[in-house]
């Protein structure tokens, strides 16, 4: 087998671009035990891949091969005669449900003939497919390139070692000059990164040096945060039913708010490698390094599944913030897909893992929108206040004109006048509020909390 076909299912390293439209082709899923494979088969329905059938063998997993070598064989052997009208036919992918070892891939490469992927190699096909802007593209592209070179380092040791017949000096020179060729790009593309990187640190500075605060979405992928994110700014983002659709950071105003920045991000997936998630170190940051933390999880999961991920959630985002820093909120999407009964269910699944109080939302009917809304400028602000401004003695400011300086400042829910004075019950950040009444001592004074306390 040419070494290039090793590669291509890592990221077609030396096939120049990588392929990025898989729709219609067609795979074997092979499998050890009687693992879950309803998520992979879902990562594989999103890009259009038909797994016409899937293969199944009981034990513990061949260190070098995965499946054990004589059933490998036998998936070969139908793979090369399947005829016209048969299942296989036509398959011109294998599919590993595993993180496979270099030695994994490439051992069952040589044998099947096809091209082979593992879960990595499927996420980061699906990650080719899906990134949009050039953040995107290079933070896929140097995961790829680190994964193609885990799998030549594999190549070049076999054949050194003589465990595999091939191209002898000549050839493993060859792949030598790519794997150092590898080394150089994706050095370059780290520094890319990194510039990038700074930038997007450097505008977190100023956002916060303004005043403004920042909340982050993180959630499982395809947990509804995009929606979310939609209906909170009122920005058009890409929402789509499908696994990874958002790669990059999209940051937009909260729609009703005192500069409330809202974060949206790429989401989490059980067992992808540290490594291959350290490509989206700087995306993920964006979202993290904020002031609340929306933690979100979709209520429709069933009970296993929604622990699994919210598990996952839980864990990625302890190892990349300090939640002592950071305050938490959990936030159940979907709503409009269960009955009250299974709301309850989900409450008390969650509670059992320590999570209490979440908020259950449907960015489709808007349920629950408003009062997510309010705890949030309730975390970032405290409650409402209600700010009542005097009616002017003599030469002072007209009262229009500090109520236009309110405004500027915070978010005005309702207004009330009466001969005497205007009361405003607003959300405004505390350091706003003082300086807002230090122009006007006088005049200003906070007369309660609360709605309960503007309407009484």
């Amino acid at each position: 087998m040419a070494q290039r076909d090793v590669l291509a299912g890592a990221g077609g390293v030396l096939l120049g671009a990588a392929r990025t439209d898989h729709a219609g082709r067609r795979a074997v899923l092979v499998v050890r035990g009687e693992e879950d494979t309803t998520e992979f088969t879902d990562l594989a329905k999103t890009m259009g891949i038909d797994i016409v059938d899937v293969v199944k063998q009981r034990g513990r997993e061949d260190p070098r091969t995965y499946l054990g070598r004589g059933r490998l064989d036998e998936v070969g052997d139908v793979l090369r005669s399947a005829p016209h009208g048969h299942a296989w036919h036509g398959v011109d992918l294998v599919l590993m449900h595993t993180n496979a070892t270099p030695r994994q891939l490439v051992a069952t490469s040589t044998v099947l003939g096809v091209e082979v992927w593992d879960r990595v190699r499927l996420l980061l096909a699906l990650f080719t497919a899906h990134a949009a802007s050039v953040e995107a593209r290079t933070q896929v592209r140097i995961a790829r390139l680190r994964s193609d070179r885990t799998v030549l380092r594999e190549l070049i040791s076999q054949e050194t070692t003589g465990e595999r017949a091939g191209y002898g000096g000549a050839g493993a020179t060859g792949a030598t000059e790519v794997l150092v060729a590898l080394g150089r790009e994706i050095e370059g593309l780290r520094k890319r990164l990194q510039r990038h990187a700074r930038a997007q640190s450097e505008r977190r500075r100023q956002r916060t040096r303004s005043g403004a605060r920042t909340v982050g979405l993180a959630g499982y992928t395809n947990a509804g945060k995009s929606s979310l994110f939609r209906a909170l700014s009122g920005k058009s983002v890409l929402v789509e039913d499908r696994l990874f659709s958002t790669l990059e950071t999209t940051v937009g105003r909260m729609e009703a708010s005192p500069r409330v920045l809202l974060a949206d991000t790429i989401g989490f997936i059980d067992a992808l490698p540290s490594e291959t998630l350290e490509a989206f170190r700087a995306t993920l940051a964006e979202a993290l390094e904020c002031d609340l933390l929306l933690l979100m999880a979709d209520a429709s999961d069933n009970g296993d599944e929604l622990l699994r991920r919210l598990n996952t959630s839980i864990r990625e985002v302890q190892d990349r913030l300090d939640e002592d820093d950071v305050e938490v909120m959990v936030v159940l999407t979907k709503i409009d897909l269960i009955d009250n009964q299974q709301r309850k269910a989900v409450e008390d699944l969650v509670a059992d893992i320590g999570l209490f109080d979440p908020h259950f939302v449907s960015a489709h009917t808007g349920e629950g929108m408003v009062a997510l809304r309010d705890a949030i400028l309730t975390h970032l602000h405290g409650p409402a206040r209600v700010l009542r401004i005097a009616a002017p003695d003599g030469g002072e400011r007209p009262t229009a004109a500090l109520e236009d300086a309110v405004r500027n400042a915070g978010l005005v829910l309702e207004r009330r006048t009466s001969e005497e004075a205007v009361d405003l019950l607003l959300w405004c950040d505390g350091a706003d509020l003082q300086r807002l009444m230090a122009q006007a001592p006088n005049r200003f004074s906070v007369i309660g909390e609360g709605v309960e306390a503007f309407r009484s």
